[in-house]
C-alpha cells in the first residue's frame, strides 16, 4: 500500500477512536473559538488606543484607560478559555491513548503463541509503550495548535477584510506559498518517521534481548558482537532520525520566510494607504498585528503536520498489532471440560512451525487414565512440540488430539488448561510475593494448603529462611533466588492445584541430586491416579514410567517400558548407554 494511502487509513482509524469523545471535542472547539475571537479583538482595541494619541498634549487618557480595562478583562477571559480548552484536549488525548493501549494489550493476550514466538519481545514492547507515547505527543499537539491555528487564520482574514480589503488581498496572494511549503514537507516526512520508528523498535528489541540474557552474553564472550550489532542498528536509527528531523526542521525557517514576505507586503501597502488617507495609523498598527497573528499559525500548523506524520507512523505500528489475526476463538457452544479422567489420544497428527519444514507427521498415541508417559529423544525431535499441542498453544495441521474422546479444538481452552498442571524447564515467576507466586493457579487457597504444597515440593525450608518468609517480595525474574529455588516454587504451584493431568518438562533440571531424589518421590505421590507426560533428557528419572515414547524427527520410533526398550537394544538403549556407559 502506498505511504499516502496508508497514512489516510491510519488517520481514519484514529478518528474512529476520537468519535467516542465528541462532546469534549465540541467543548474544546467552542473554547478554542472563544480564545481566538478574544485574542483577535485585542489588536482592534490597540488600534483604537493608538488613534487616541493624536499629538503632543492631545492624548485622550480617559478613553485609553477605558480601553485598557476592557483589554484586561479580555486577557483574563482568554486565559480561562485556553485553560479549559487545554484541559479538554488533554483528557481527549490521554483517553484515546488509554483506549488504544488497552486494546493493544488485550489483543496481545489473545494472539496465538506463534505471533509472540516470531516477533522480538522488545519490538512488541516498543509498539505498546514508545510508539503510543509518540502518538500521544503528536495528537496532543494537533488538538492544541491545529484547530486554534485554523481558526486564527480565518478570524484574522475576517478582521483584516473589515479594516481594508485591498491590503487583505495582498496577504491572500502570498498565502499559497505557505501551503506549498507545508505540503512539500508533509509528503516527505511520513516515510522517514516510519523508518525511524521501525529502527527504534529493532533497537529496543536488541537491548531487551541482551539485558534479558546478560549472563549468557558474558559467559560466551559475546559482548563485542552485541556491541557491533547495537552500533549497526544505532547507526541506522541515527541516519533515519537525522533525515526525518532535517525535513521537519525545514518547516520553521521556511514558514518564517513566508511570514516575512507577508509582513513586508502588509507594511509597504499599509504605509502607502495610510499616506493617502486610506487607513488610520491605529488601523495600520492593528493590521501589522494581524499580519503577525495570521502568519504565526502557518508556522505552528506546519510543525503540527510534521509531528502528526510522526504520530501516524507510530499509530500505524500499533494498529498493525491490534489488527493481527487473533487465535481462533472458542465456539459459543464449545464443550467445557469439567474434571478429566485423563484419557488422551493423538490420531494421525501432523504439525510444523513452518510450512516448508515438516516436523511431526502421522503421530498416533493412546494414553489411558492414570498412565505415566515419558517422552525422550534428541534435541529438536518434537518433544516440547507435543506438549505445546496437548495444551493447545498450537493447533494441529492435520489429525486430532482428544481428551475424553472430545477433540480439544471443540472444547474451551480455559477448561482444557485447567485440567493440566505444568512444570517447565524454564521457570516463570511474576513480580510479587512468594505467596502470590505459589497461589497463582488457586487464588483462594488457604495458608495451610499453601504451606503443605510447599513442604511437598521441598520449598518450605528455604522460604522460611527468607527475610519475610512467604511475604518476601521478589521481582519477575526471581530476584536473588537461585534457579533451583525458583523451580521449587513452580513445582509448589502445581502441587497446590493438583489437576487430573500433569506435564513435567525437565521439571528437575535445575535442582541438586539430593533434592531431586526427594522431588521424584513427591512427583510419584502427585502422579498417582493422574495422567502424566514427562519430558526428560536424564533417562534415570523416567525408569518408573508406564510407557516410554522414543521420538526422532517428529515420529515415535520406539515405545514400551524401560526394561522392554533396553532388551530391544534399539535407539533408546543407545541413548541410555551413552549416559550410563562404564568407562
Amino acid at each position: 500500500m502506498p505511504e499516502k494511502s496508508k497514512s489516510k487509513q491510519t488517520l481514519k482509524k484514529v478518528l474512529h477512536y476520537l468519535k467516542k469523545y465528541w462532546a469534549l471535542e465540541l467543548l474544546s472547539l467552542l473554547f478554542a473559538a472563544v480564545s481566538v475571537v478574544l485574542t483577535l479583538y485585542l489588536p482592534i482595541l490597540i488600534g483604537q488606543a493608538v488613534d487616541l494619541i493624536v499629538d503632543q498634549g492631545l492624548v485622550d487618557f480617559t478613553g485609553i484607560l477605558s480601553i485598557l480595562k476592557r483589554m484586561a478583562v479580555i486577557i483574563v477571559l482568554t486565559a480561562l478559555a485556553q485553560w479549559i480548552m487545554n484541559t479538554c484536549n488533554n483528557r481527549i488525548t490521554y483517553s484515546v491513548v488509554r483506549d488504544i493501549r488497552k486494546k493493544a494489550f488485550d489483543k496481545l493476550t489473545r494472539l496465538p503463541l506463534k505471533y509472540v514466538d516470531s516477533h522480538p519481545y522488545g519490538d512488541i514492547i516498543s509498539r505498546i509503550v514508545a510508539d503510543v507515547d509518540q502518538f500521544s505527543d503528536g495528537l496532543l499537539m494537533g488538538f492544541t495548535q491545529f484547530f486554534t491555528g485554523v481558526m486564527t487564520i480565518l478570524g484574522t482574514l475576517f478582521f483584516m477584510v473589515r479594516i481594508n480589503y485591498k491590503i487583505a488581498l495582498v496577504v491572500l496572494l502570498i498565502t499559497p506559498v505557505s501551503l506549498f511549503v507545508a505540503a512539500f514537507i508533509s509528503k516527505r516526512t511520513y516515510s522517514m518517521f516510519k523508518l525511524q520508528s521501525e529502527n527504534r523498535g529493532e533497537l529496543t528489541a536488541h537491548i531487551d534481548e541482551m539485558i534479558g540474557n546478560q549472563k549468557v552474553v558474558q559467559a560466551f564472550g559475546h559482548e563485542a558482537e552485541a556491541q557491533e550489532k547495537f552500533a549497526q542498528i544505532n547507526a541506522r536509527l541515527q541516519s533515519s532520525s537525522l533525515r526525518a528531523t532535517f525535513f521537519s526542521s525545514i518547516t520553521n525557517p521556511a514558514t518564517r520566510f513566508v511570514n516575512g514576505l507577508v509582513y513586508a507586503g502588509v507594511g509597504i501597502t499599509g504605509a502607502l494607504s495610510a499616506i493617502y488617507g486610506g487607513i488610520s495609523i491605529g488601523q495600520l498598527s492593528s493590521f501589522l498585528s494581524y499580519a503577525n497573528q495570521y502568519t504565526k499559525p502557518f508556522n505552528e500548523i506546519s510543525g503540527v503536520i510534521t509531528e502528526l506524520q510522526n504520530a501516524l507512523t507510530c499509530a500505524a505500528r500499533v494498529f498493525e498489532l491490534i489488527e493481527e489475526e487473533p487465535q481462533v476463538p472458542d465456539a459459543p457452544d464449545a464443550f467445557v471440560l469439567e474434571q478429566a479422567a485423563g484419557h488422551v489420544t493423538l490420531e494421525h497428527v501432523d504439525f510444523s512451525y513452518r510450512p516448508d519444514v515438516r516436523l511431526i507427521e502421522n503421530l498416533n498415541l493412546d494414553v489411558k487414565p492414570g498412565q505415566r508417559i515419558a517422552i525422550v529423544g534428541p534435541t529438536g525431535c518434537g518433544k516440547s512440540t507435543v506438549i505445546n499441542l496437548l495444551m493447545r498453544f498450537y493447533d494441529v495441521d492435520a489429525g486430532s488430539i482428544k481428551v475424553e474422546d472430545v477433540d480439544i479444538r471443540e472444547m474451551t481452552r480455559k477448561s482444557l488448561r485447567e485440567n493440566y498442571g505444568m512444570v517447565l524447564q524454564e521457570t516463570w515467576l511474576k513480580n510479587g510475593t512468594i505467596r502470590d507466586n505459589i497461589i497463582y493457579g488457586k487464588p483462594d487457597a488457604t495458608d495451610e494448603e499453601m504451606i503443605r504444597a510447599s513442604k511437598e515440593a521441598y520449598a518450605h525450608s528455604f522460604i522460611k529462611r527468607l527475610p519475610k518468609g512467604y511475604d518476601t517480595v521478589i521481582s519477575e525474574d526471581g530476584g536473588n533466588l537461585s534457579q533451583g529455588q525458583k523451580q521449587l516454587l513452580c513445582i509448589a504451584r502445581v502441587m497446590l492445584c493438583l489437576p487430573p493431568m500433569l506435564i513435567l518438562d525437565e521439571a528437575t533440571s535445575s535442582i541438586d541430586t539430593r533434592t531431586e531424589i526427594r522431588i521424584q518421590k513427591a512427583f510419584a505421590k502427585m502422579m498417582e491416579g493422574r495422567t502424566s507426560f514427562i519430558v526428560a533428557h536424564r533417562l534415570s528419572t523416567i525408569k518408573e514410567a508406564d510407557r516410554i515414547l522414543v521420538m526422532r524427527d517428529g515420529k515415535i520410533i520406539e515405545q514400551g517400558s524401560h526394561e522392554a526398550l533396553l532388551e530391544k537394544n534399539g535407539f533408546y538403549a543407545e541413548l541410555y548407554n551413552s549416559q550410563f556407559a562404564v568407562v
